[in-house]
């Protein structure tokens, strides 16, 4: 036995000695498990510890899951990065909005509208077509409630979205005081897939502007009419007090993207100066009240407006205005853009729509002649808007500028442009307040180009020979088939312009027609300028801004 145990001893050491290393790797695994799964608790306790009580009881196991934190990293690789770099601001998104991003999602439906088209006459069919869009889509809404939105884009089918959304709601005044952006009706800041702002009534923004209701909708974002409660009681009377126009603005709310808040922060940019060189208004060009950057969305505060002289047409039938106020019209017209271009900027995008009255209230009567009750505008005071598109003399001219009815020849045959584009546009805003329609109703180049000759005669020679659109011509010539379809509509529709002229034998419609016919002259050194335009004849009868005194210079 003796030797028997000697001869075995080594052996049940050397497993031992393999047993204990198996087991100390063991421990050690367990250990190092052991300890992981403490610190994790801890940090688990010291989350919950530091957690709003109502949202620790919501809290469930799976959000400790990596299916939830691959959900959490989804929304935030979707969520919109914004740009903060204004010149006077600079804001950060709130971390309590992007916990409530993953908390609570926003559930949207879409009804899908389709507008009826309709037509101003018999005679010429398909009005409403001039309403849709395929170069230009730069309309602006400062304006009351009355005229709906409505831009020239009615025509088209449009989309109305309703984004329904389910707000956080807590119980413990806590979480209230995590979260000091849901107290007091103040907005849960969302914006729906378009990059618009997701808004309801009784809103504020800036802790100053009270959303009353939409006015109206454009391709930059939504315009809004606001209360400005911040200056809702004055400290010492029980009386409201008053701002500028009665504590009521409209606000343009920008989209959410990038190209739109660049092109609001140029449009800011121009309307300071313009306050800078005319504080009081009196040349006629909308007066912005404030401006502020909210999460991503560039807010400018105008004046509350009336009607567009457009929507007021529209509302009318399309029953153009009287010669008196036309006259009224454009005079003040050619005022306030002779404003700009005194001070080396062009507007490049006049239209009816971004002409609005003071005020628009009407007066109704009669017509025996159409049988029907017509209206009429009581004051004919307007202001022009919209400067998203103004250009300095010295900054970079984009191709293609103007909504397309009211684009100069120049533009369309991409010969270069400045301040005589806006006096074509004039021109063309002028024929369409006296006669109801457009004076080229057309979405095409060449068939433009086609209407213009067949109106006001042939292109010059000169200009077709240096214009890059040499497509469109053959040996200098309009390269137009005059028996197609649409050769056929441009000589049953289209006309010399004085075969325009509704009262041939009255003088002042007489002059009317002239002053267009020198705005619509093709050689834009040729045009007329507003400065020569404001001495014509036409407007001799006119007192309005008689003896205002000229502009002064004006550089960026």
């Amino acid at each position: 036995m003796t030797l028997i145990g000697r001869l075995t001893r080594p052996i049940a050491t050397a497993e031992s000695s393999r047993h204990m290393a198996t087991l100390s790797s063991l421990l050690l695994k367990c250990s190092r498990k052991v300890y992981f799964n403490l610190l994790r608790g801890k940090a688990e306790d010291f989350r919950s510890l530091n957690m709003p009580k109502s949202r620790r009881r919501r809290r469930s196991p799976s959000r400790d899951s990596p299916y939830d934190d691959d959900a959490y990293g989804y929304c935030k690789s979707k969520r919109r990065k914004a740009t903060r770099d204004y010149d006077y601001q600079k804001h950060s998104r709130s971390p309590d909005r992007r916990r409530r991003r993953h908390h609570h999602h926003y559930h949207h439906h879409r009804d899908r509208a389709h507008s009826d088209e309709n037509s101003y006459s018999p005679d010429r069919t398909n009005y409403s077509s001039r309403h849709s869009y395929h170069d230009s889509d730069h309309s602006s809404h400062y304006h009351s409630h009355e005229s709906s939105g409505h831009s020239r884009s009615y025509k088209r089918k449009k989309y109305r979205r309703s984004y329904r959304h389910h707000r956080p709601s807590y119980s413990s005044q806590s979480s209230r005081q995590d979260h000091p952006e849901l107290i007091a009706g103040a907005p849960c800041i969302e914006d729906d897939e378009d990059g618009h702002l997701i808004y309801h009534p009784g809103d504020v923004l800036q802790a100053r502007y009270e959303i009353i209701q939409t006015l109206g909708e454009g391709t930059f974002g939504k315009c809004v009419e606001v209360k400005d409660v911040a200056s809702r009681r004055s400290r010492y009377s029980r009386q409201r007090s008053r701002g500028p126009n009665g504590q009521i603005a409209a606000l343009k709310i920008i989209k959410n993207v990038e190209k739109y808040r660049e092109a609001a922060k140029l449009e800011i940019n121009v309307l300071e100066k313009l306050k800078e060189k005319d504080p009081e208004g009196k040349y006629l060009c909308v007066r912005m009240l404030d401006w502020f950057d909210y999460h991503g969305h560039m807010c400018i505060a105008f004046d509350m407006l009336g009607l567009s002289v457009f929507d007021f047409l529209k509302d009318n039938t399309y029953y153009p205005y009287p010669l008196d106020q036309v006259r009224n019209i454009s005079y003040q017209l050619c005022y306030a853009v002779n404003f700009l271009h005194e001070n080396q900027l062009t507007h490049t995008d006049l239209k009816p729509e971004n002409i609005l009255f003071v005020n628009s209230d009407f007066e109704v009567s009669y017509n025996a002649k159409k049988r029907r009750d017509m209206r009429r505008v009581k004051n004919t005071d307007i202001r022009l808007i919209d400067f998203g598109s103004a250009t300095f003399d010295h900054e970079h001219h984009s191709t293609i500028v103007s909504t397309r009815h009211y684009r100069a020849p120049e533009v369309i045959l991409e010969l270069g442009w400045s301040q005589p584009c806006d006096v074509w546009s004039i021109g063309c805003i002028m024929f369409e307040l006296y006669t109801g329609y457009t004076l080229f109703q057309t979405h095409d180049n060449k068939e433009h180009l086609a209407m213009m000759e067949r109106i006001l005669g042939s292109i010059p020679y000169r200009m077709a020979k240096r214009s890059r659109k040499s497509k469109y011509f053959y040996h200098g010539k309009l390269d137009w088939d005059e028996k197609n379809s649409s050769g056929r509509y441009i000589r049953e529709n289209c006309k010399p312009l004085k075969r325009y002229i509704m009262e041939p034998n009255n003088e002042d419609h007489v002059l009317l027609f002239d002053l267009i016919w020198k705005m619509l002259r093709y050689d834009p050194l040729a045009r007329i300028t507003l400065k020569e335009a404001l001495k014509d004849p036409f407007f001799k009868k006119s007192c309005y801004l008689g003896g205002r005194a000229r502009s002064h210079s004006l550089s960026r």
